[in-house]
């Protein structure tokens, strides 16, 4: 699922009483989208509860959320896991321009399709009006 999506989510069902956790592996999305709880593994995107077929890797990452979920109280707060994926190859694909995939760095200001959409967020108080 979308990491944007995800935050806003996040942040719906939070304003509405039900905690929750995003497991994520897009850090700059997560610290832009200010989702209430964030767990991030710095794997390849598709591969955020763990690797395949390795159950203890799974295991371990989603025990780290639900555990997360308990312990952490302050918002925004994003919480780093200790795992590696083992070879960074996956790194050079990722931010390669000639590669499958062509991700580019997330812009730092947020891009709204219609302006009535940035002034809904401003008028939520979820954009600071700079």
């Amino acid at each position: 699922m979308c990491h944007q999506t995800v935050c806003l989510v996040a942040r719906h069902l939070e304003a509405n009483g039900l905690p929750t956790v995003c497991l994520a592996s897009a850090l700059d999305i997560m610290q832009a989208g200010r989702a209430p709880r964030t767990v991030f593994i710095d794997y390849p995107l598709g591969h955020t509860s763990g690797k395949a077929f390795d159950r203890a890797d799974q295991l371990a990452i989603v025990t780290a959320a639900v555990t997360a979920l308990e312990q952490m109280t302050t918002a925004g707060q994003i919480v780093q896991l200790p795992q590696q994926w083992g070879d960074d190859d996956w790194r050079a694909e990722a931010g390669s321009s000639q590669g499958n995939d062509t991700r580019q760095p997330r812009d730092d200001s947020p891009q709204f399709q219609f302006a009535t959409d940035r002034d809904a967020a401003l008028a939520a108080g979820n954009l600071r009006a700079d």
